[in-house]
């Protein structure tokens, strides 16, 4: 689940400011260390200060945990102890399985209590129509009318970006998309758009995709058919999705190894691209091409 902490604390951090209002109940004006001293080394998600000096503590929790009331009770005396006040803490839940944690520690003499949100509770069509692309992605986990449409605006917003922001937005959003099982939605909308071409400018898998493309175009030229010349496209095109798959396997997973390249060998344009979608999730390569 690392990975889509990751995501969300970009994002949060970065331009999903209508987002942290809703969490926050304002606009935080910086991010700190949050790293706490003492008996245990606690790491907090995020933790902001607002305009006004107040802190605000937002951790991130993609599964429910029993133990979740206690930890954020340490966060928060952790805080006190570092800055001598005590921080709004809240507790966004990005899960699929429904919310069963608890907001609250209760004992005779205590009551520790802070916000726990489930992120389906904010409206994700809002969201969308903000102007901030951190909103945008970070929509795909709110609540949404209709989930096609949404990843459908979600990506002709991030199409309008320049190409660096374009490209770790759309990151991001195929991160996130993983806990709500919308990755393959969202790669059909990616290749639908003129943005899936810029893949062809990327330092890294533009390269042999382009290579992929010209040999096949070469092959089709040298049979002086049309017919071969579709043939001959066709495979640049699986030669250009399989050098993409192996990039992407290779930096995931380390060295292919043989039983490895001989089950790719057979593979199709279209499963080459399936296979691509879901080397951005897989655990391990067996998982991948088991």
């Amino acid at each position: 689940m690392q990975e889509y902490d990751v995501a969300l604390k970009l994002l949060l951090q970065g331009s999903a400011r209508l987002t942290v209002r809703e969490l926050a109940g304002g606009p935080v004006e910086k991010w700190l260390d949050m790293e706490l001293p003492k008996v245990q080394n606690l790491r907090m998600d995020l933790l902001g200060e607002t305009a006004g000096g107040g802190l605000v503590h937002v951790e991130l929790q993609s599964g429910n945990d029993a133990a979740m009331p206690l930890r954020m009770a340490e966060y928060c005396l952790g805080v006190f102890r570092l800055f001598g006040k005590f921080p709004r803490q809240v507790l966004l839940y990005v899960g699929e399985p429904p919310l069963r944690m608890e907001g609250e520690l209760r004992g005779p003499d205590v009551w520790f209590r802070y916000r726990l949100i489930d992120i389906r509770e904010l409206d994700g069509d809002r969201l969308i129509e903000s102007e901030e692309v951190g909103d945008n992605v970070i929509a795909i986990l709110a609540r949404l009318r209709d989930h096609g449409e949404a990843v459908r605006k979600i990506v002709g917003k991030i199409a309008s970006l320049a190409a660096d922001e374009r490209e770790a937005a759309l990151s991001r959003l195929l991160i996130l998309a993983g806990l709500r099982r919308l990755e393959e939605t969202v790669a059909r909308e990616i290749r639908k758009m003129p943005v899936y071409i810029d893949i062809l400018q990327n330092k890294v898998l533009g390269p042999p995709y382009k290579k992929g493309l010209e040999e096949g175009r070469q092959e089709g030229r040298q049979e002086g058919r049309q017919e071969g010349m579709r043939e001959g496209m066709r495979e640049g095109e699986r030669k250009g999705e399989l050098a993409v798959l192996r990039r992407l396997i290779e930096k995931r997973f380390g060295v292919i190894p043989r039983w490895a390249e001989q089950r790719l060998a057979g593979r199709s344009t279209a499963e080459l691209e399936d296979l691509c979608v879901r080397a951005l999730d897989a655990q391990s390569m067996e998982d991948l091409l088991g």
